[in-house]
């Protein structure tokens, strides 16, 4: 049965966006952005702040699982930060092999391991021997760091460790996000190894979708920017006779979204997050241009919560918030 995914997006795919896309419907597993591991155990707050979903049976308001995924280069520390997210209650550990921030590569995490097959293959063997049996263990990769001498020597690597899936961003390191992403690499890395592989990358609309599954043969893919950009995407794969989200629906997906990082434990980045999406939104919606205009300049809570609230309970909700009594996720005024 075909499967989506919601990528593992950092500083674009945090809990209330995880919250929101799951509840509009479509997806089958969110994967969180990664939990970096050093050289030691990590506490559970630092789990429970990064996945607060592990207080929760480690599923979404909706019912969809979320896998923990860690970034790091040592194989003892990461199974031992492995086994304790998984007795949080972890669903999945996935172990990142792909994020191209030049400051996690600098300290020999992400896609910089991708010129280190038998590391890999040492890190996922550790995670795999450290979680219980029940418990998937995955891995997300890149097609390589500058380039694709070693993609398919990674991913059986990674396959023969005892990954049970491999995710694969169909772009170098190097290429970052630049179109286009090289979807006809997906083929030769499925028929490499053994395990399910997941087509990833430039899935921005349902018709992307069909083509990077023909292309790759991939029975599953995951969606990243392009579900942020429309968040009934997945469902719209799902239904493809539904109608598309209306802006009105999506305006009132961005006001809970606020609320949610309001309520959430760093509430002084609400601001800049929803900017930041309604800044993506106008690559699918013009509606959004005008209240991204009106909100870029604004820092105070209030005065964005009013822009959001246009409407005759806009008074409540404002001295809602000046109490600092906002409802919390799927809940509204």
């Amino acid at each position: 049965m075909m499967r989506l995914y919601l990528a593992p997006m950092e500083g674009l795919a945090d809990p209330p966006m995880r919250d929101l896309l799951t509840r509009v419907g479509g997806f089958d597993v969110c994967v969180a952005a990664f939990v970096r591991v050093t050289h030691t155990l990590l506490p559970d707050r630092v789990f429970l702040k990064s996945v607060p979903e592990l207080a929760h049976g480690g599923r979404t308001a909706a019912g969809v699982p979320v896998r923990v995924q860690l970034l790091g280069s040592d194989p003892a520390c990461l199974a031992d930060n492995a086994a304790m997210a998984a007795a949080l209650g972890a669903p999945g550990i996935d172990l990142n092999f792909g994020c191209p921030a030049p400051t996690v590569n600098r300290h020999r995490g992400g896609a910089a391991l991708l010129t280190e097959p038998e590391l890999l293959h040492r890190i996922v063997a550790a995670v795999r021997r450290a979680v219980p049996g029940d418990i998937p263990v995955t891995a997300k990769m890149r097609l390589g760091l500058e380039d694709t001498s070693l993609t398919l020597v990674c991913a059986e690597a990674i396959a023969a460790a005892g990954a049970q899936e491999l995710c694969v961003h169909a772009r170098t390191k190097t290429q970052a996000y630049r179109p286009p992403a090289h979807w006809e690499w997906l083929a030769p890395i499925r028929e490499a190894v053994r395990i399910p592989v997941i087509a990833n990358g430039d899935v921005w609309e349902r018709t992307d979708w069909q083509r990077i599954r023909e292309v790759s043969g991939c029975e599953d893919v995951m969606l990243g920017r392009g579900a942020v950009i429309r968040p009934g995407l997945a469902r719209s794969i799902r239904q493809p006779q539904a109608e598309a989200m209306a802006w009105s629906a999506v305006l009132a997906l961005v006001a809970e979204y606020y609320t949610g990082l309001q309520t959430g434990p760093s509430p002084q980045y609400a601001p800049g997050r929803l900017k930041q999406w309604l800044g993506m939104l106008r690559g699918a919606y013009p509606q959004a241009e005008d209240l991204f205009q009106r909100v870029r300049g604004l820092r105070d809570p209030l005065a964005l919560a009013r822009l959001l609230w246009p409407r005759p309970g806009a008074t409540q909700a404002s001295s809602r918030m000046e109490r600092g009594s906002l409802p919390g996720p799927g809940m509204s005024w």
